[in-house]
């Protein structure tokens, strides 16, 4: 685990030789501090990663220590340790700034797996800083990546990770999730990033069309082929070949990519010559591959040689930390748009946009914003320039709850189509999300959301 630099903030002058002593036995460099102004002196004078900070001390206390550590260096994490645990000590310390709190007295066991924590994040603060110089380096910015959530950063530092490589990579996740911002960050901090990324939406291309768009055609191939063409794959020689909605690809077609992943080579169709490129695949789908291939539509040696390597993208009501970000993003950049003075977003539209589950995701909170900036006719985005009332976007809590009349009604609604649904696919749950129009990912949700066996 990386070694940290620790300042322990406490009065007692027992109690900080004892965390003192504990901290350098696990590795740690520690500093003390007997009093909130010393504390702060050592903070403008030196690093740390971690402040452990008693909350009751003479003179200043520590949640004016809090504030203030936080005003001179955001990131450093501070963990308060109180003999007074109650909720509102932990609430005003989060609101502050604070990592976390623990109470007296100190369970070292606990102290650890808080300072283990610290530790990680750090690695991935530090990953994600490399990776941030490596873009930069490369021209590169990551203006359209806006994120906060560890998740996000977790997937972005593996990205970084594994650049470098030709390894196939597969990218996961519900439409909207920004699977193909991923893709193209892998390849712009890779070898081949002089070379074209190709990205093919396989779902959009027709089924017959798919095999002669990927590997080309020869003059005569089919009718309408009136001369060669060259297809996808040796345009991106020497590059990457992203593949989105590969879920969709026909079988006929995932035996010749199959073809080419173990042999690197293929034949236009119509054509007999062996043509060799050098090009990475990465490839994407919102639908649960696995579940593809026990159902017979998706080969099975395909599907380990395109699941190398996996990221998750996770859904945005999976990673809430990233609405704020994203909605300033995209405000800001929608207001230059339409040449609109915005000042920001009211607390009462926020807190409907936090609430909300956006089944569209990355996608569809940047359609909700865009809407909101042309219809808004004041300088602060309100509730009334969202797409849904407040009565449509319930807590967690009132959700479970099922408070009010019209959000029972269409909950009752939406149940009976799910089921219909259902019931019209044989209870075969990849048909059933094609007929309601929505993911597989999501309708597993539903059906667990509404307790729906099949």
């Amino acid at each position: 685990m990386k070694e940290l630099q620790i300042l322990v903030v406490e009065d007692g002058k027992s109690q900080r030789e004892m965390l003192r002593d504990f901290l350098i036995r696990e590795g740690h460099a520690v500093t003390e501090a007997e009093n909130g102004e010393r504390a702060l002196e050592k903070v403008k004078a030196g690093h740390f990663d971690l402040l452990l900070l008693d909350y009751k001390m003479p003179g200043m206390d520590g949640m004016a220590v809090l504030r203030e550590v936080k005003r001179i260096n955001p990131e450093i994490d501070v963990v308060i340790i109180t003999a007074y645990g109650t909720i509102e000590t932990a609430v005003d310390a989060m609101k502050a700034g604070a990592l976390d709190y623990i109470t007296k007295p100190i369970e070292f066991e606990e102290l650890l797996l808080l300072v283990d924590r610290v530790a990680e994040r750090r690695i991935l603060l530090r990953e994600n800083e490399l990776l941030r110089e490596q873009l930069g380096e490369k021209g590169i910015t990551t203006d359209r990546i806006v994120y906060r959530s560890p998740k996000m950063e977790a997937i972005l530092n593996m990205a970084g990770r594994i650049a470098a490589s030709r390894t196939t990579v597969l990218l996961q996740g519900e439409s909207g999730t920004g699977k193909e911002l991923v893709a193209r960050l892998i390849h712009h901090l890779s070898p081949r990033s002089a070379r074209p990324i190709i990205a093919v939406n396989c779902g959009a291309v027709p089924e017959g069309l798919l095999e002669s768009e990927l590997f080309g055609h020869e003059k005569g191939a089919f009718t309408g082929a009136v001369a060669r063409r060259i297809g996808r794959f040796e345009e991106a020689d020497g590059g990457t070949l992203f593949l989105d909605e590969v879920g969709e690809i026909a079988p006929a077609v995932q035996v010749k990519l199959l073809r080419f992943l173990q042999e690197r080579e293929f034949q236009r169709l119509g054509g007999n010559a062996t043509i060799r490129t050098d090009v990475r695949i990465i490839s994407a789908t919102n639908r649960d591959l696995e579940a593809r291939v026990r159902e017979g539509h998706f080969r099975e040696d395909l599907f380990y040689r395109l699941n190398v390597v996996r990221l998750d993208i996770p859904p945005l009501r999976e990673r809430k930390e990233d609405i704020p970000p994203l909605v300033e993003h995209f405000l800001a950049r929608f207001a230059a748009d339409n040449g609109k003075d915005l000042k920001g977003v009211s607390s009462e539209a926020r807190d409907l946009l936090m609430k909300y589950d956006y089944p569209g995701n990355v996608r569809e909170l940047e359609n909700i914003i865009e809407r909101a900036v042309v219809i808004c006719r004041g300088t602060v985005i309100g509730v009334e320039d969202l797409p849904f009332g407040a009565g449509e976007t319930p807590s967690a809590e009132e959700r479970d709850r099922g408070d009010g009349l019209l959000r029972g009604s269409v909950e009752d609604l939406e149940r009976k189509l799910i089921a219909d649904a259902m019931a019209r696919s044989g209870d075969h749950q990849t048909r059933a999300a094609e007929i309601l129009g929505i993911s597989e990912r999501m309708l597993r949700y539903k059906l667990k959301k509404y307790n729906l066996k099949f």
